[in-house]
């Protein structure tokens, strides 16, 4: 079944078989131009709706929704066919509107401070189930009279180890809705063949790499497949995205009490960031709280010393503004209600 976003336009051409060739433009910017239902595409002729509307069904089901910040965070919570759920998150700010997308039911990277590596992985997303995430999340902003300008890769999931339809969805983000690459940002837990895959690629998207620690054995901790490709090898594959693609590199860090929040924490950090051709952007996250992951995130004063550590020596960061903590759509902790499992630290802290 080919489902709605999904849908190619040689897809469309089979299906508008017999219409003139204008009708192809006709859906196609209707759908991802401007954001409309086939329904409501008053320029098509009524049967046509609905031929387009059956043929090309929507991939996600409604389940629930809920906000914070006053409606300004929107957190989606949709079912898959098959089963899996996931969830997306819309986040409206003064100079920008940002979706959050997932890439997999669930995530099998194991990170367990992350509520979606302790709920386990289900399944890879489609393009279509990726692309669809930002559309429907784009109409709830239209409806309140903003435009997405900004799409993040930061959901459920890790964007690289689905690589392929991760960039499908990327281009049709680009080429059909119009969003430009420096508008789109990939983030990965360190997958180095899929960096370099993305590295190979056409379009130059923001790259941002979950961190959380500047050496390899609380890495190995932290991040599990570090085991796999360790900091030395990662930073390799970064500095040769830097150089091909010219575009940001972030360094995602979630400040943990007592592990990754100390002054030597920060000086390996900042060595990190100077071994670089370019000089990485540095995110601070307050650590969300899980309920598979007991150890306490950094105080708000200690987060901000932490920052101020990193300037002094020399290092561009700030501190990323939480949203929708309050409904558990900030980072880290969309998990789509699956149950979480608890972690090593956890297990090991409460014996």
């Amino acid at each position: 079944m080919t489902t709605r976003y999904q849908a190619s336009r040689d897809d469309l051409w089979q299906l508008l078989d017999g219409e003139p060739r204008y009708r192809i433009d006709q859906v196609w910017n209707g759908l991802y131009k401007e954001l409309a239902t086939p329904e409501s595409m008053t320029n098509l002729p009524k049967a046509l709706r609905s031929r387009v509307d059956e043929a090309l069904p929507l991939a996600l089901t409604p389940v629930t929704e809920a906000e914070s910040d006053r409606g300004k965070t929107v957190k989606f919570l949709w079912g898959l066919y098959g089963g899996s759920r996931i969830e997306t998150v819309l986040m409206l700010y003064a100079d920008r509107a940002t979706v959050c997308v997932s890439t997999q039911a669930g995530c099998a990277m194991a990170c367990g401070f992350c509520a979606t590596g302790q709920a386990g992985f289900t399944r890879h997303l489609a393009s279509g189930e990726i692309v669809e995430q930002v559309v429907r999340a784009a109409q709830r902003a239209k409806s309140l009279g903003r435009r997405v300008s900004n799409v993040v890769y930061m959901g459920m999931g890790e964007p690289l180890a689905n690589e392929e339809p991760v960039w499908d969805s990327l281009v049709r983000l680009h080429d059909g809705v119009g969003i430009s690459a420096r508008h789109l940002t990939v983030s990965t837990v360190g997958i180095v063949p899929g960096i370099k895959r993305l590295t190979d690629r056409p379009l130059p998207v923001n790259l941002a790499v979950s961190l959380h620690a500047a050496n390899d054995e609380l890495r190995d901790e932290l991040v599990p497949i570090n085991k796999r490709y360790p900091i030395a090898m990662l930073m390799e594959a970064c500095d040769e995205y830097l150089e091909i693609k010219g575009r940001r590199l972030s360094f995602e860090w979630a400040l943990i009490s007592g592990v990754n929040d100390r002054d030597r924490d920060a000086s390996e950090l900042a060595r990190l960031c100077h071994s670089l051709t370019m000089a990485p952007h540095v995110n601070l996250i307050p650590l969300n709280p899980t309920p598979g992951y007991e150890v306490r995130g950094s105080s708000k004063m200690h987060v901000h010393e932490f920052r101020d550590r990193l300037e002094a020596l020399g290092v561009n960061a700030t501190v990323r503004q939480n949203r929708g903590t309050d409904i558990a759509a900030a980072c880290g902790q969309l998990a789509a209600g699956q149950p979480v499992k608890m972690s090593t630290r956890d297990q090991r802290d409460s014996k």
